[in-house]
């Protein structure tokens, strides 16, 4: 992949968006365009932090970024495979990528800032459920800065360690702080205010060519437009679920195992009902899939359960090799088929939860 880059840095890449962001703020003009909610779609933060990567040209700045996001999200696997211990490790890790590359290969070859959001809100996870508060402030805000979206992570995280919500709060508030230091205030104020004004309108009426993939879009391939009203419920009621799944986790589950079941809660609810999900998003839950199969696949029994869920996150991604298939199963299959594999995932944590839960009562989080 990183071979492509070098030598195509620029097709199928959103990596100059990146770049245009950066140019646009060196140069104090608007980032945003608000009226249609498409192209420059991240904080000012991120424009500011990609300077540097700007400075280095379009081939080496492309390489070292895809290699950020390479990096990040694949030691934070590979933390995880070592938390959760057991034998075969290095197969427990190896096999779950490799389920998990189909569905992730064109975020990874498109460059997208996806791959570091994941990686950094699976840090995030794993450092707040030990209270490591540098560690989670670290990964907090590189998780803001890569998305927006990294707000739904935090709240989590603060839910579970609520002795961390200052840190977390002080995540933002530097991310938010960052452009000030380098541009004038008038300039910057004008930008967030253009930024916050984007993201109201896209989390109300999407426009332009974006095709949402969440669960809203099976629906619109049968010709049924959801009211915004009752989407705007189920997001919410999913949400209110989510937080009690992950709650319950992390008094139920073991200490080794605990992480990735609520990050790969965290991150299904993060594709499936986020209003401003394209296909690419689902990397973010595919590799926590992967690693929760391989997990599967390791404990005794389950054969027939651990095939299926292989075979259907493994052939997921394969719908998007050939056009003619693409435009059979997109962009409805996706989040049809995610939903089954996580939703079968968290009921076997939830199962496992509950043997090895002790008769004594709750545990005290914090």
């Amino acid at each position: 992949m990183l071979g492509l880059v070098l030598w195509s840095p620029n097709p199928r890449s959103v990596v100059p968006i990146y770049r245009h962001g950066s140019e646009a703020f060196l140069s104090r003009q608007p980032l945003y365009q608000v009226e249609v909610a498409m192209g420059y779609l991240y904080a000012p933060a991120f424009a500011v932090l990609y300077v540097p990567l700007l400075k280095l040209g379009p081939s080496i700045s492309n390489f070292l970024w895809h290699a950020l996001g390479f990096g990040v999200l694949t030691f934070a696997a590979m933390r995880q495979a070592r938390k959760v211990g057991g034998p075969e490790q290095t197969w427990l890790l190896s096999f779950g990528l490799f389920l998990a590359l189909p569905v992730s290969l064109a975020a990874l070859r498109n460059g997208q800032a996806t791959i570091l959001l994941a990686g950094a809100c699976w840090f995030l996870t794993m450092s707040a459920l030990e209270g490591r508060r540098a560690e989670s402030f670290f990964w907090a805000s590189l998780a803001i800065i890569a998305k927006p979206t990294a707000i739904i992570m935090l709240l989590l995280a603060g839910a579970l360690r609520p002795r961390l919500i200052p840190v977390l709060a002080l995540a933002v508030l530097v991310v938010l702080a960052i452009p000030y230091g380098v541009a004038p205030t008038g300039y910057t104020n004008a930008q967030y205010q253009d930024f916050f004004r984007m993201l109201t309108s896209m989390a109300v009426d999407p426009t332009g060519p974006f095709v949402a993939a969440d669960f809203t879009a099976p629906f619109a391939r049968l010709g049924i437009t959801l009211p915004e009203f009752d989407a705007t419920i189920v997001r919410v009621v999913a949400g209110l679920l989510t937080l009690w799944v992950v709650l319950q986790f992390d008094r139920r589950l073991d200490p080794n195992a605990r992480g990735l079941a609520i990050f790969l809660t965290a991150a299904f609810y993060m594709c499936v009902f986020n209003p401003r999900v394209e296909q690419n998003t689902y990397a973010m839950v595919a590799v926590p899939a992967g690693l929760c199969i391989a997990l599967l696949w390791r404990e005794k029994g389950a054969g027939a359960t651990r095939w299926l869920l292989a075979a259907l996150l493994f052939v997921t991604g394969l719908t998007s090799v050939d056009g003619r298939l693409h435009d059979l199963f997109h962009p409805w299959f996706w989040p049809i088929g995610i939903s089954i594999i996580a939703c079968v995932l968290i009921c076997w944590f939830w199962t496992r939860g509950r043997q090895k839960m002790p008769a004594g009562g709750a545990a005290a989080h914090g």
